[in-house]
């Protein structure tokens, strides 16, 4: 549909809208007194009921018509305006030769020629009109009006005048009634052609489908868009011409509300108002996201900030207080209320807009001091403006309950724009700073945790009142049925999320809290990056797959989802499990990150070469001390010194482990099982003979799948 189209579609389309507007208000004003015939019937009632119900049906198919019809029919209505216009222009000259009474020829008098070409030329304009809109060549169609005219031009007398004008009157008229007759099956054509449309739609897309597309084709919101601009327009300049200084004694803004109240006594109004509120906020909002972002900031744009949300609040908040039931003056008060609650909705998201952006603005490296004032002046604004806001309305009105909920709607704005502010100022603080602040997690999170209590708080407060009135005061199913959605989507999911958070955050700090930190020489021989924020690690936790991270980070991580982040393996608290003749499954993390715990747990004093001093690494109780080539000692394989260490199993997974000191020489024998049957822990710690090919590559790392974060290397 090109542009001109969708203009035609949308303007074409308006009248209609304005004749329903028009006929419900005249059905709410009433029909006064009406005669009632002898029988007792009131047939006038019975006939302007029967007038209203045909206006109606009229004015629903004007407004569901396809725009090429529409286009005709307005072509075809213009047309019939200006044949009237030019048989008033005739009846007009008749009227003028007769108050004149110049009976010679028209072109003996001056006057008369003069009135006599005007005349002239006005219907000759009108008949080359009547014949572009037509789109036919045959002028004389319409040249009707033209007879009086000629007729004065011939000489006829000036009382055949008027006989010549009513004369032409009838041909015109008897010409439209050709006209209608000929094109009566044409609306019996439409809506046969419409129903046929309906029902293959509905054998396809179903109702609903069928609603969006009407939605779509009809443009419904930009047509009621204009329909009240053009109302609002129409009442302001009313208003203002009838008396010129109600400007200084009532304020502009006062002015403005009473307009508005105006223009929203009826349903189709209220609508209206609807849409003109939800594209003003639209575009509040993309003007929002331009002064911050220029014009990237239409590339990804955010489905709920389309002003949906604040002409939804309007709709629903005047259904439920019974706007359109109230007088003038009553509505303009209220109606400044609720216009309040939806200004205070749209720089809610508006502050859903900015915090992300000056955030990153905050944590990321960017010298551009002209995006850093952009930021700031935006969360300025929107925590100043607010509190004007709630002071304006607190002068205003008498201080209630409702009226204390709205102000602390603001304050809480207010609050959200401070904490965004801090969290900003901290990003910038360590930005500047060489080493990151100590528990900036933690800060960032109790600022937000303030804030969403408050608003949680807040939404409590207005479900307990409004429980309250429908439960002691006037009940209505509009006021309960908004106490429901306000309190599953303001209380209950607030409530769910927020919990849903604070148990994330605990179960992260008990892991990270029971797993293993990395000593010196484990992170020297690890010799790698953080994978999570790819910075060089002084300090580390083990994960019990055996990744090293810093211990910050892994909690960040875990606080989304508690996999690793390499290997997706589930992140669980490391528990002590002692399996027979394997040695102690689990140890305790050494007092010295450069000791290695050896027999008994005693920690050996580190030589070096950064072993401990001892025949092995690893010594249990019963291990011997000396190669004797059973695979007993020290050269036989080592076994998983903690029971998070990946099992044999997984070597195709390239988590392989590898063996702690230096490889020896001698022939290495399967290791001998116990007697009994094995459980089915020590059935995965037990090496297979196959596997044990791993351990005997002399380079450290061998077999390793080479995966530079796996973390399986020499300790």
């Amino acid at each position: 549909m090109s542009r001109l189209e969708a203009a035609a579609n949308v303007a074409l389309r308006v009248p209609a809208l304005a004749l329903l507007d028009a006929l419900y208000r005249w059905d709410a004003a009433g029909p006064g007194p009406l005669p009632v015939l002898p029988g007792g019937a009131p047939l006038r009632a019975r006939a302007l009921r029967a007038a209203s119900c045909l206006g109606h049906v009229l004015c629903v198919v004007l407004l569901v018509l396809p725009v090429r019809s529409l286009v005709k029919l307005y072509l075809h209505l213009l047309t019939a305006l200006l044949l009237c216009a030019g048989h008033q222009a005739a009846s007009d000259y008749v009227r003028r030769e007769l108050e004149h009474g110049f009976q010679g020829a028209v072109y003996s008098d001056t006057a008369a020629f003069g009135r006599f070409t005007t005349a002239l030329a006005g219907q000759v304009c009108v008949c080359t009109l009547c014949a572009l809109l037509m789109r036919t060549r045959q002028a004389w169609l319409f040249a009707a009006p033209l007879l009086p005219v000629l007729a004065r031009l011939c000489g006829f007398p000036l009382h055949a005048l008027p006989l010549a004008s009513t004369f032409a009157a009838i041909c015109t008229s008897m010409e439209v009634l050709y006209v209608l007759s000929s094109h009566v099956l044409v609306p019996f054509q439409l809506a046969a052609a419409a129903c046929r449309e309906i029902m293959q739609a509905m054998e396809v897309y179903r109702l609903l489908a069928l609603g969006v597309s009407l939605w779509s084709q009809l443009a419904v919101p930009l047509l009621f868009l204009v329909f009240w601009l053009v109302l609002f327009s129409l009442r302001l300049s009313s208003f203002l011409a009838s008396s010129g200084s109600a400007v200084a004694q009532q304020g502009l803004l006062f002015i403005l509300l009473s307009s508005v109240a105006e223009c929203c006594s009826t349903p189709y109004s209220l609508v209206g108002l609807t849409f003109t509120v939800s594209y003003l906020a639209l575009g509040v909002l993309n003007l929002c996201k331009f002064y911050l972002l220029g014009f990237s900031a239409f590339q990804n744009g955010n489905v709920m900030h389309r002003g949906v949300t604040e002409g939804v609040t309007l709709l629903l908040l005047a259904l439920q207080t019974g706007l359109l039931d109230l007088q003038v003056l009553q509505r303009t008060f209220l109606l400044s209320i609720i216009l309040f609650i939806v200004v205070t909705s749209t720089l809610q998201s508006m502050i859903e807009i900015a915090d992300p952006i000056v955030l990153a603005l905050g944590a990321s490296r960017n010298r551009s001091l002209w995006k850093h004032f952009r930021g700031i002046s935006m969360c300025l604004f929107l925590l100043v403006f607010p509190c004007f806001m709630a002071y304006k309305i607190a002068h205003f009105f008498h201080l209630d309950f409702w009226l204390l909920i709205l102000v602390s709607s603001c304050m809480l704005t207010s609050l959200q724009v401070m904490g965004t502010l801090f969290i900003y100022a901290l990003f910038v603080v360590e930005l500047l700073q060489d080493t990151p602040l100590e528990r900036m997690d933690e800060i960032i999170y109790c600022v937000n945790a303030v804030s969403r209590v408050l608003e949680f708080l807040v939404a409590l407060c207005v479900v307990a009142y409004g429980t309250w009135e429908s439960l002691f005061g006037e009940w209505s199913w509009m006021g309960a049925s908004v106490i429901i959605i306000h309190s599953y989507f303001n209380v209950w999911l607030r409530a769910q999320s927020g919990w849903r958070s604070f148990l994330l955050r605990r179960e992260a700090a008990k892991k990270i809290n029971s797993l293993p930190r990395a000593t010196r020489g484990q992170l020297r021989d690890h010799n790698d990056v953080c994978a999570i924020c790819f910075q060089d690690m002084q300090v580390a936790v083990i994960t019990p797959c055996s990744h090293f991270f810093h211990g910050a980070c892994l909690r960040k991580w875990l606080y989304v989802q508690d996999t690793c982040p390499m290997c997706h393996q589930q992140v669980t608290p490391a528990a002590p499990q002692d399996h027979a003749g394997i040695g102690t499954a689990a140890q305790e993390v050494p007092a010295h990150e450069d000791e290695v715990l050896v027999d008994g747990g005693a920690p050996a004093q580190p030589r070096e070469d950064g072993l401990p001093r001892g025949d092995s690494v690893l010594a249990g109780p019963g291990d011997s001390r000396a190669c004797q080539g059973d695979g007993a000692g020290p050269c036989s394989p080592h076994l998983p010194a903690h029971p998070s260490t990946p099992a044999l199993g997984e070597e195709a997974a390239g988590a392989i482990p590898q063996p702690h000191g230096d490889p020896c020489p001698c022939p290495r024998p399967p290791a001998p099982l116990r007697a009994g049957p094995p459980s089915k822990d020590s059935q995965q710690l037990v090496p297979s003979p196959a596997s044990l090919d791993h351990f005997a590559s002399p380079t450290p790392g061998a077999g390793d799948g080479g995966d530079i974060h796996s973390g399986h290397h020499p300790s």
